[in-house]
């Protein structure tokens, strides 16, 4: 990477695809923003940066790259590649991890004793995903295959919804049309696939709208 690069990165801050690490935590806690980024569309790990842009360095960085190397490998399910970049700035080493997006997701993080747990990437977050989001996860695994989605009422009953109001739930769906959670939630998924409504998880909330 260029240093010309580098200082744009780091000059625009925390995003989507950028996220900072003074130093390295824990293999859990480095596990999880790898696989918000494996799960959404990739992104960097900048270790020796702190949240206010403040260059600290890294003190090693073979050390770093084998607990990044032990994140990867046992805390993730699958286990998540990605490439390793080392600059030099102001004398002072940063590490650069670059997760891309992967086409084996949804990724898990595996501890221990926990149910295993999906991120995605929200902004400057890594957060939790939900069922819904997991499930569209796994389907867009297989987006090069075709899709056969038959417009019915229930269908139009929901874009005539989404016309009128702002957004619906998979709650909301089900309820609208008198159809089960499962069958709503399908349906809602499928219709995602087919570029024809948008889903979105903020918080903890699940809701799906117009394009």
């Amino acid at each position: 990477m260029y240093l010309i690069e580098l200082y744009k990165l780091i000059e625009e801050g925390e995003n989507l695809h950028i996220e900072f690490k003074r130093k390295f935590s824990t293999p859990e806690k480095i596990a999880k923003e790898m696989i918000a980024f494996a799960n959404s569309s990739g992104g960097k790990i900048i270790f020796g940066v702190d949240d206010d842009k403040t260059l600290v360095g890294v003190e090693s960085e073979k050390g770093e790259v084998e607990l990044v190397n032990t994140a990867a490998k046992f805390y993730c399910e699958p286990e998540i590649d990605f490439t390793v970049d080392i600059v030099c700035i102001k004398n002072k080493d940063l590490l650069i991890i670059d997760i891309p997006e992967s086409p084996l997701k949804p990724h898990f993080l595996q501890v221990e004793n926990e149910d295993p747990r999906a991120y995605i990437r929200h902004k400057d977050q890594s957060i939790l995903a939900s069922k819904e989001t997991i499930k569209i996860l796994r389907n867009s695994v297989n987006e090069d295959l075709p899709l056969t989605l038959y417009i019915g009422d229930i269908e139009k009953a929901l874009f005539t919804f989404l016309e009128l109001n702002d957004r619906i739930t998979v709650k909301g769906f089900k309820k609208l049309v008198n159809i089960s959670e499962r069958r709503a939630s399908r349906t809602l998924i499928n219709l995602v696939r087919a570029n024809m409504i948008r889903h979105h998880f903020i918080g903890r909330e699940d809701y799906f709208t117009l394009i």
